[in-house]
């Protein structure tokens, strides 16, 4: 059976936000969470952008739901040593995933470091991701790497079930590796291909994660506004996202994005039809867990929408 859950978004949300949608997302029938870590915003428009830790810690106490990082980047802002420090910790809290990638130089840039190509950074996620799993044992580790040093340290905070790690990938390459490095998948785009690259990698078998942006408003045409408004950079095409530094570079190159392009791409309105068809592309790709943000500040009537129509439709279906 498919896993619908609910996308917090910290770029757009501050805390206690957060932690009251992760409530409604439990109370309208969601079955796990999906939190974003970012130092910043994509936009300045979207205005938040929390310490994601802090809020995970807040959020396990709040409700039962199962979290996961979507996503966190162990490679320059945070030493892999203190991401696996912080993942223990909150699996000690509860049902914690720690989703992991290659991460942004939006966020990664702030430290003064370099921000390497993509290969390279592939390169430094399977050795963090290495580091990673070695301290999950509460051994002591020391290591000395080709990008990471690592002097005697160990996790004395340990949870009874050591969190999976799952890793996000955007192309072939890192679709690939995750299938070797990961418990599982994580992507935000409904491609088959990226799915078919994981499981040949070594991933057959391992659950495959999937996201989504939406927009409820009492109609279209107010959602796709609000939409416009808050998220066009989700619409630039290529490497962009990786490599810009600042939310104002995004807001420049969105300047190139129409409300028409919005809409075609974003689920916007209060059809649950057209809800229904956006969930259904990820389930007929193959991936066995949905996660779905609701753009803007019409929680509410998102909630509503879901519990009443959109879950209870897509349970009915299975």
């Amino acid at each position: 059976m498919t896993k619908v859950g609910y996308f917090l978004s910290s770029e757009e949300h501050a805390p206690r936000e957060l932690i009251r949608q992760a409530r409604l997302a439990e109370q309208a029938g969601f079955e796990a969470l999906w939190i974003s870590d970012h130092f910043h915003p994509w936009l300045d428009e979207q205005g938040q952008s929390s310490f994601v830790w802090s809020v995970i810690g807040a959020i396990s106490q709040a409700t039962s739901l199962p979290i996961t990082t979507a996503v966190t980047c162990p490679l320059v802002r945070t030493h892999p040593v203190v991401i696996a420090q912080a993942a223990a910790t909150s699996a000690t809290l509860t049902d914690f995933t720690l989703g992991v990638g290659t991460g942004e130089a939006l966020n990664e840039h702030i430290v003064g470091s370099s921000w390497p190509p993509a290969e390279e950074r592939l390169e430094m996620l399977e050795e963090a991701v290495g580091i990673i799993r070695r301290l999950f044992t509460g051994e002591l580790v020391t290591h000395h790497g080709k990008h990471y040093d690592v002097d005697t340290a160990r996790l004395y905070t340990l949870p009874d079930r050591l969190p999976p790690i799952y890793m996000s990938g955007f192309g072939e390459k890192a679709a690939t590796l995750a299938g070797r490095i990961a418990d599982g998948f994580i992507c935000v785009e409904p491609d088959p291909g990226l799915l078919a690259a994981f499981h040949s990698g070594g991933g057959s078998g391992k659950p495959a994660q999937g996201g989504l942006k939406v927009c409820w408003a009492p109609d279209a045409a107010q959602a796709r506004g609000t939409a416009y408004r808050l998220w066009p950079n989700d619409q630039l095409p290529g490497e962009a996202a990786q490599l810009l530094p600042l939310p104002r570079h995004f807001g420049q190159l969105a300047e190139l994005v129409t409300e028409e392009a919005v809409g075609r791409n974003v689920p916007c309105g209060p059809d649950p039809q057209t809800h229904l068809e956006a969930l259904q592309a990820y389930l007929d790709a193959g991936y066995d867990e949905v996660y779905v943000n609701q753009i803007g500040p019409e929680q509410d009537g998102f909630f509503a929408l879901y519990a009443e129509q959109v879950l209870p439709e897509l349970k009915n279906h299975e």
